[in-house]
């Protein structure tokens, strides 16, 4: 079967509605931040508890890496990137547009298959899985495979399992992992591969099977100040290698680099 008009629609909305995550600061004091989706449940709670803190004000505006980096190239006034994977950081820091002093693997994080709460796990996805015929005419929802970090990794994992050309024609793809978190937690597609720590922050899907280290590149979150930071930035970069700020990553589902 196909996606009826209505789920067709719905997609759209998402889709379009994940473009408009946050708005791009202009001229406001504090800290300008743009970090990738899958980082928003744990980081709106580190900014919101360092504002607190230490009397300073954090705008975090969030999209796809590709869709940050692509901006910052063209000259928005972020302080601070947090990148879903290497490749748009190294982009950044090859036009030198970032402090390449200050870089630094902030996180790692996993692959899952997501379905509607209360579905059935299978445990591990073992190559060969039928991945199709458990979508059953549905669509996989994943962020678009060829720019957003979780598509990139999700894509190449299908490839290593031997499923990629069975589902690639039932892919849904959107423009960030938490679009296509989206897609699933409203039904609008049966199945979906995103972080870990997106199936974590999002009580409507539940992990129908996780993914293979091995079978992706390693996941690794970089982060770096911009060349126009300030040391209020700086400092904020500091934080989020804190115990404090680690202990929230770890406990939405995010791993240190390596782990």
């Amino acid at each position: 079967m196909t996606l009826s008009s209505a789920s067709r629609s719905l997609i759209a909305a998402l889709v379009l509605g994940a473009t408009m995550l946050a708005p791009i600061r202009a001229g406001a004091e504090g800290i300008l931040v743009f970090a990738a989706a899958s980082l928003k449940t744990a980081l709106d709670q580190i900014a919101a508890e360092y504002e607190l803190q230490m009397d300073e004000t954090i705008t975090v505006s969030y999209a796809a890496s590709s869709v940050l980096a692509r901006q910052i190239q063209l000259g928005a006034p972020a302080d601070l990137f947090i990148s879903a994977n290497p490749d748009w950081m190294d982009l950044l820091q090859d036009a030198e547009q970032i402090d390449a002093t200050s870089r630094v693997d902030l996180l790692g994080n996993g692959l899952v298959l997501i379905g509607a709460a209360g579905r059935a796990s299978v445990g591990q996805i073992k190559p060969g899985y039928d991945l199709l015929s458990v979508l059953d005419g549905g669509y996989l929802a994943m962020g678009l495979v060829d720019a957003v970090p979780a598509g990139v990794y999700g894509k190449a994992a299908l490839q290593r399992l031997g499923v990629w050309s069975a589902v690639q024609d039932q892919v849904a793809q959107t423009d960030n992992v938490r679009a296509a978190l989206a897609l699933v937690a409203t039904g609008a597609a049966p199945l979906g591969i995103v972080y870990r720590s997106d199936a974590n922050a999002e009580t409507r899907v539940s992990v129908v099977g996780t993914i293979p280290a091995d079978m992706h590149p390693p996941i690794i979150y970089p982060a770096a100040v911009t060349l126009s930071a300030g040391d209020n930035a700086k400092a904020f970069l500091d934080h989020l290698q804190s115990d404090a700020a680690t202990s929230v990553f770890l406990a939405q589902g995010f791993t240190l680099p390596g782990g």
